[in-house]
């Protein structure tokens, strides 16, 4: 039977459809709810968590200033960052000890000085000193992710026209970062997409492009070959790697960044091993679809996807920019995709994605709440789980 995609709002709490509920069993629940909590005005795009100051709290970066947990509201300036027109050319905030001196840094980069670099952490109050990791050509956003499987992350920036590459962090006998990193060069050119995963069932990460595929190597210092099985355009960042219908093959999530459009795709093999994808929508009604995660967000064991619309994020130019934003949960029911809203609304009312958000347990609760930065603010999204 051929799966069928469709979206179905979820409103309130499903009635079991087997029979009436006896007494003894336990309620079933609706989709969670969430407390939205304003943290600040910037207009900054990408936030990341951490424990910036050793207190055993997370805390929210973002931008020029880290904000101080539990509550949030007092900041600490980091550093200045580059204004152009709407842009603050931050778009990335991966944290990690990059100089092994037992204190949180910051990776990032952007688009208009077409630099990553690192912040280091002073341990103090006092500006965070910039460190240049390579002159990489502009970056629409970065990613970190073990590719090869020894434990650690690299660092991946999505370099749209520019050759593909990625940075690993040199470490000491102990594992503690040295604050120096070895670039390691993939492909000769990648477009506007990037997602990590094992496509071919070989047990190595491979690269997804927005026009196909990397396959990892064998040899770490080998080729990558560039399967050309697919087009998304201006695809999402990342583009995850899951098995949705849980056949044994994992499939392709992936948002249109500057258009309408999300959709999964279905990874199929015929009879003599070749690969095909069979697209199946799962919101076609909303634009700009930027970034994503796949993360269980209801604490039900099992996974959900959460996305939402990047507010302006061709300053207004993008189809579907004036339609109203939102930040979402789909929840596969095994045949489909359930959207569930966590905001939505014009302006004021709903919040959109940014470039990069967190999805982090902030209150020590069991349960992730949703962290989003964008052009109309930074807030958190508590999660109260179902009701």
């Amino acid at each position: 039977m051929r799966l069928l995609t469709t979206i179905s709002l979820s409103l309130g709490i499903i009635a079991s459809a087997f029979g009436q509920e006896k007494e003894h069993d336990a309620p079933k629940k609706g989709p969670i709810h969430f407390t939205k909590h304003k943290v600040s005005s910037e207009t900054y795009e990408s936030v990341g968590v951490a424990d910036i100051n050793a207190d055993g709290h997370p805390d929210l970066i973002s931008g020029a200033f880290w904000y101080e947990g539990p509550t949030f509201i007092q900041r600490h300036f980091i550093t200045e960052v580059k204004r152009v027109q709407e842009y603050w050319d931050d778009f990335s905030t991966i944290p990690i000890d990059v100089n092994g001196d037992g204190k949180m840094d910051i990776i990032t980069g952007g688009w208009f000085e077409a630099t990553l670099f690192w912040l280091e952490n002073p341990g103090n109050n006092g500006p965070w000193k910039k460190h240049v990791i390579d002159e990489t050509g502009n970056i629409e956003t970065t990613r970190a992710y073990d590719l090869d499987g020894d434990g650690h992350v690299e660092i991946i920036p999505n370099n749209p026209n520019q050759p593909l590459k990625y940075y690993k962090l040199i470490r000491n006998a102990q594992g503690q970062g040295t604050g120096e990193f070895k670039k390691v060069d993939v492909a000769d050119k990648q477009g506007h997409g990037l997602g990590f995963g094992d496509v071919n069932e070989d047990k190595r990460i491979d690269i997804i492009l927005n026009n196909g595929w990397l396959e990892a190597p064998k040899d770490p210092n080998g080729k990558w070959f560039h399967h050309t099985d697919f087009d998304f355009g201006d695809a999402s960042v990342p583009i995850l790697v899951v098995d949705v219908n849980k056949d044994g093959l994992n499939d392709l999530i992936v948002g249109q960044g500057h258009g309408y459009g999300l959709d999964w795709y279905e990874q199929k093999k015929d009879s003599k091993g070749k690969r095909s994808w069979v697209k199946h929508n799962i919101d076609p009604y909303n634009s700009q679809y930027h970034t994503m995660e796949w993360v269980d967000i209801d604490g039900d064991g099992v996974e959900e996807l959460v996305t939402g619309k990047r507010f302006r994020a061709h300053n207004g130019n993008d189809p579907g920019a004036n339609d109203p934003v939102g930040v979402y949960y789909f929840k596969w029911n095994g045949e489909s995709f359930t959207k569930n809203i966590i905001s939505y609304g014009s302006l004021g009312e709903g919040k959109g994605a940014g470039i990069y958000f967190s999805i982090e347990d902030l209150r020590k609760s069991g349960r992730k709440d949703v962290i989003v930065a964008g052009k109309d603010g930074l807030y958190i999204f508590y999660n109260d789980g179902g009701r």
